[in-house]
């Protein structure tokens, strides 16, 4: 699909719509949907700055290309004076103090924030089940999951209910969902976008992406929010992706993909059988394919589980309805303490936070924490000896079609499993881009560090060639 920024700017300039009932228009849509992608609307905030935008086209003033673009922000994300809640009990009457870095440059460019969107508690899912406002649902089949843990921002803009959304990416979750529900979902070099501002899940791998209809959309969106921020030290300043530098694929000769994730057992049929198909039409351009050597899934999945639950433990020892969240009081302190986290957190915010406890503890840390660091220096390393071979890496999403909604609340481990091929590319730190071609949840273009326009170069060549 081409451009709807472009387009809708081109509307806007021309007169032919006004940005007012563009918003509008969009905000009924998602009053009225039934995806439960929506946790807060920001409708007079919208209606506000839409009427600006309004003002400044009569005045004959010029306007930025995102300047009364709607989107959409994962309820994971601080934006002043609204609703942040993380689809949590303990956080569902909490108001951001501030706005994330992200966020505020979007709005300094003059998009338009809708929506606070559904996911699962404090990224804490594969699904968007593990939610107080109920399970999104895919937005092409509503009896399947949407996807975690950006569930509502993938579908909200799969419906056209925004025109892109900003999720947020630890282990897959921008672009799990993303495949789900066939959009383009971007997880960046991790530190291209500043952190501050989103609720901290795994420190580590937590990246800031967008989600969008079309690989030019993602390229205008992803440049805003990239930069250092002064708030965030693992920031960095990095070059602007233009428009004509990712139409052209010539310098990508040689692409290479995992055969353990493809002669894996759990893999569906069909997506292999499609994975192997797309390897077919990209030799066809000339393009060399290369099987390589990884981690077997299981290995990644424990190694990545066992970081993000130590991380998450500690992250989420804050909120312990003293500074932040619902309170409830017990008899004592501690008991306050036990009892507001023990009602408030979902029964998975738990599972992470006990096992994350877990391997940090005496006893088991050297044998499990520190161990789970080394597995992930030698995946570090892995891609470094893998991308002095190859340009790209492609892989499925997922192994696995969307379930239904209920069967991954039934299953834990599965629901982790499900993340068996996105992890990898977290641990990694890479740009990892979901193109909604190859297979049924899409495929995975994964680059070199700070290779973000590469990615979005072979995405281009990948709409032309599948």
């Amino acid at each position: 699909m081409d451009s709807q920024i472009h387009k809708i700017h081109q509307q806007l300039v021309n007169k032919d719509i006004t940005c007012t009932a563009l918003v509008q228009e969009k905000l009924d849509a998602l009053k009225q949907n039934t995806n439960n992608t929506v946790n807060s609307l920001l409708d007079n905030l919208a209606l506000d700055l839409a009427a600006k935008v309004d003002a400044k086209i009569a005045n004959g003033e010029t306007i930025g290309l995102l300047e009364g673009i709607p989107f959409g922000i994962k309820d994971v994300y601080m934006v002043q004076g609204t609703y942040t809640t993380a689809s949590s009990d303990l956080l569902k009457n909490y108001k951001s103090a501030y706005t994330a870095t992200a966020i505020q440059k979007l709005l300094d460019a003059g998009a338009i924030p809708l929506v606070k969107e559904n996911c699962d508690s404090f990224g804490h899912g594969s699904s968007s089940e593990n939610t107080i406002f109920g399970a999104v649902k895919n937005a092409i089949n509503p009896d399947l999951v949407g996807g975690g843990s950006s569930g509502g921002s993938a579908v909200n803009v799969a419906k056209d209910y925004t025109i892109f959304s900003i999720g947020g990416d630890t282990g897959g979750s921008v672009r799990q969902p993303a495949g789900y529900n066939n959009v383009y979902g971007l997880k960046p070099t991790y530190g291209r976008i500043s952190r501050f501002g989103l609720m901290a899940y795994a420190s580590s791998t937590d990246c800031v992406g967008p989600i969008a209809k079309s690989i030019e959309d993602i390229r205008i969106v992803l440049n805003v929010m990239s930069g250092k921020d002064f708030k965030d030290q693992t920031t960095y300043a990095s070059a602007e992706i233009t428009q004509d530098s990712i139409l052209t694929s010539d310098n990508i000769k040689t692409v290479g993909y995992f055969k353990n994730f493809i002669e894996s057992d759990a893999i569906d049929a069909n997506i292999k059988a499609d994975f192997l198909a797309a390897i077919e039409k990209i030799k066809a351009q000339g393009i060399t394919v290369k099987a390589l050597d990884f981690f077997e899934s299981e290995t990644l999945v424990s190694t990545y589980y066992t970081l993000a639950m130590a991380e998450t433990a500690s992250n989420l020892s804050r909120l312990d309805g003293t500074n932040y969240g619902n309170r409830i009081e017990g008899d004592n302190l501690k008991d306050t303490y036990a009892v507001t986290r023990s009602e408030n957190f979902s029964e998975e915010t738990k599972r992470r936070i006990v096992g994350g406890n877990q391997v940090l503890s005496q006893g088991f840390s050297d044998e499990i924490y520190l161990k789970g660091l080394a597995i992930r220096d030698s995946i570090a390393d892995n891609f470094e000896t893998d991308f002095n071979e190859v340009d790209i890496i492609i892989s499925p999403v997922t192994p696995n079609t969307p379930p239904k909604i209920g069967d991954s609340l039934k299953d834990p481990l599965a629901m982790y499993l499900s993340d068996a091929y996105t992890v990898g590319f977290s641990l990694g730190q890479l740009p990892t881009l979901t193109v909604p071609q190859g297979t049924a949840t899409g495929l995975q273009i994964t680059a070199a560090k700070n290779n973000d326009e590469l990615v979005l170069k072979f995405a281009n060549f990948l709409k032309d060639t599948i």
